[in-house]
Order: C-alpha cells, then structure tokens, then sequence
C-alpha cells in the first residue's frame, strides 16, 4: 500500500479557499449524511418509485429487501448525484459535496489537503475555487460520456481534486511526496517520493488502467472522472501559463488609440538613459539613486534586462532585500519571455533567503529559477541554494508533513 501523507515544500500563508472547500464537504457528511443515513426514506416521496425501478424491484421479495436496507441518504444521493440519463444543471455540482461513506470522504479530504494549498497559492483564493468547480464539472461530463443511459449517481469530490492533482503536475514538477509505504512485513516506513512520480501512478496505474481494463465503465468507482478532472486541471494551468503571454503580444499587435499615443509619448527615458550611464561608468550609487525616480512599469520598460538585474544584485550587495525582492518580482511579471529571466527568479529567491519565514517561498522561486535557466553555470548556483536549504531542514516544516 502507498499512501501520500504530506508533500514538501509548503506555501506560506493560510489556505482558507481549500479549508473552505474541506470544511463544506465535512459539514455536509456531518449534518446531512450521517443524520439521513440512520432515518427512513419518506414512503410519500415520489421519487421512491423511480428509485426502486432502477435498482431492480421486480417482485415482492426484492422490493421488501431493497426496503429493508434503503435510507433517506440513499434517496437523497438519488436526488442530488448526478446521473448521466438524468443530468440536472443544479447536480453537477451538488454531486461534487456528497460522499458514499467515511473512508470515501477522509481519502478525498487528505489529497485536498495535501495538493490544495500550493494550487490555491499559485492561482489565489477566488480562482482557485473557480477553477476546483470547473474541473469538477468537466470530471463529472467526462465519466457521463461513458455511461450516458446509466441511472446509478455519481458522487463525490474525487473529479474535482483531480483537477487539483492536475494543476499540481504541471506547477510543481519539484515538489516531493512524502509516502507511507506498507508492505508488510519488508517494509513499513515513509519516503519522500518525487510529485510527478506519484501523481503519474495516480493517474496510469489507479485510474487508466483500470478504466480501460472495464472498457470505460466505473465499477464502484468513477475512473473516468478521476480522469476527466486530471485531465481538465493540467489543462487550465497549461492554459494559465501560456494565455498571458499570448494577451501581451495581442496588446502589442493592437494599435494605440489616441489617448494612448499621448501617454506614451510622455514617458520620460531620460531617468533611464541616466541610470545605464552610471552603470557603464561604474557609478553604482548615483544608479541606485536615480532608481527610484523612474516612472512606472513604462519607465522601467526603456531600461534594458541587464540594467534592471544589475540594479538588483545593487539592491542585493547593499542589503535592501525588501527593495531587491520587489525589483526582482516586477522584472518576472513585466518580462515573462524574457531571455534573464532565469537571473530574476534567483534574485528573488535569494532576496527572500534573507527575510524571516520566507525560506518556502525561497525554495519555490529557486525551483522556478531551474525550470527556466539558461546556462548550466546558473543551473550549479540554483542547486546550491536548493541544497542549503534542505540541510536546513526548513522546507519540511510544513503543516502537512
């Protein structure tokens, strides 16, 4: 058995949009399954016919037994899963909260808690719940292509957290798992496992082949959504990535209205021109003196990469982190196709070595640092500061390790 149990490194800063959704998906088993699992189905309730065709009623016998086991839950999830032969708009996403059982609910909650928080730091809380409901719903689409005339109703969060394990794929290729292994009685311990590594015996061997071993149908469980929502969350952050890219060029293909023209034309290059004069002639201090005078993201944009990366290292030599990190930051969100951008990302992660608790979003930035350098001479200093810190030990004091 193979168990994830935390992953490392963790974000800073709360999660409240996961804790949100772990907390929604607990109180809805709390105070709805639990309570309507130990009462009767209402025998007035039209639907209780309709059920009971489905689930094969055909004499008396079978009837008095499906009577005996069947509870109000059982009707309910009749009601609000989503089944394929009968889509309803509202239960494509009530399905997503309702669970079949406790361990069906824990198992679900702890990749949500694993996985969730690193998605919800890279995309922000608002996004983040938008994007665990669209790949919900794309899961949930997804298995009802297999099944279109099946009765039975889909339950539980698995598609949307897929979506989630999809985001975590394409995002955080670095990050490590930390797995309970039990193979009893050789070995029983944990291991810190590489993501990707996990993630792709999640998607293959826990839900492709079994999915093509049944010829696309689920059995008890909802391989094809599982599917569907990994499928549809690497997909959106793929899309992510790439879509703001493709909004700056479509800017720059745009013409300037009139307005714009004017504005233009008042951005003063004259702040910049002077600060690449001091840099070529060796008068650092009157750069980083005329630093701040510059006028926006458009008088930053006439100084070249290599003036806005040596004003950093400046800001860095001089101690001024805080002005360091924030250089740094708008040169990765201003020139994201830049060719130094690689320079950027290890500016900013060794600004943020140097800050207080900021040694997990060091380790991220450094990550990003490696996945886009350019030469092997800066891929050497990346592992260095990678290496630092897991010496440290700070990157495994996470909450979920």
């Amino acid at each position: 058995m193979l168990l994830p149990i935390g992953d490392t490194p963790n974000p800073p800063g709360t999660p409240y949009a996961n804790y949100l959704l772990i907390g929604l998906n607990v109180a809805v088993f709390l105070l709805i399954a639990l309570p309507l699992t130990a009462a009767r189905p209402d025998p007035s309730d039209p639907l209780l016919y309709e059920y009971l065709q489905v689930a094969g009623a055909r004499d008396t016998l079978s009837l008095r037994v499906l009577l005996e086991h069947l509870s109000a839950y059982d009707l309910f999830v009749f009601r609000h899963g989503f089944r394929p032969a009968s889509p309803s708009l509202s239960s494509l996403f009530t399905s997503l909260f309702l669970h079949g059982g406790w361990m069906h609910l824990l198992g679900n909650m702890l990749f949500l808690w694993i996985f969730g928080d690193n998605v919800e730091h890279r995309l922000g809380p608002v996004r983040y719940l938008l994007a665990y409901l669209a790949a919900g719903v794309a899961a949930t689409l997804f298995f009802a292509l297999f099944v279109p005339a099946s009765q039975v109703p889909l339950v539980g969060a698995s598609g949307a957290i897929s979506g989630v394990l999809g985001f975590y794929f394409l995002w955080f290729p670095r990050n490590r798992v930390k797995t309970f292994v039990f193979l009893f009685p050789f070995i029983m311990n944990t291991f810190l496992v590489p993501a990707r590594l996990v993630l792709g015996f999640y998607l293959l061997i826990d839900n492709l082949l079994p999915f093509l071993l049944n010829g696309g149908g689920s059995g008890g469980v909802a391989h094809g959504a599982h599917i569907g929502g990994f499928v549809a969350g690497t997909a959106m952050a793929f899309g992510i990535d790439r879509l703001p890219g493709g909004l700056r060029q479509l800017r720059r293909r745009t013409p300037l209205a009139d307005d714009e023209v004017v504005r233009e034309a008042r951005v003063d290059t004259g702040i910049a021109t002077r600060i690449e004069r001091a840099l070529d002639e060796g008068e650092l201090e009157r750069a980083l003196a005329l630093y701040p005078r510059i006028d926006g993201r458009q008088g930053r944009a006439q100084l070249g990469s290599a003036s806005m990366l040596a004003l950093g290292e400046l800001l860095l030599a001089h101690r001024e982190y805080d002005q360091a990190l924030s250089l740094f930051r708008r040169f990765i969100a201003e020139r994201p196709a830049d060719a130094a951008l690689d320079r950027a990302y290890l500016g900013a992660g060794r600004a943020l070595m140097h800050k207080p608790r900021c040694v997990t979003s060091a380790y991220h930035y450094f990550l990003a640092a490696l996945d886009v350098a350019r030469s092997r001479e800066l891929a050497d200093e990346v592992r260095l500061h990678l290496h630092a810190i897991e010496r440290l030990g700070e990157k495994g004091t996470g909450r979920k390790a």
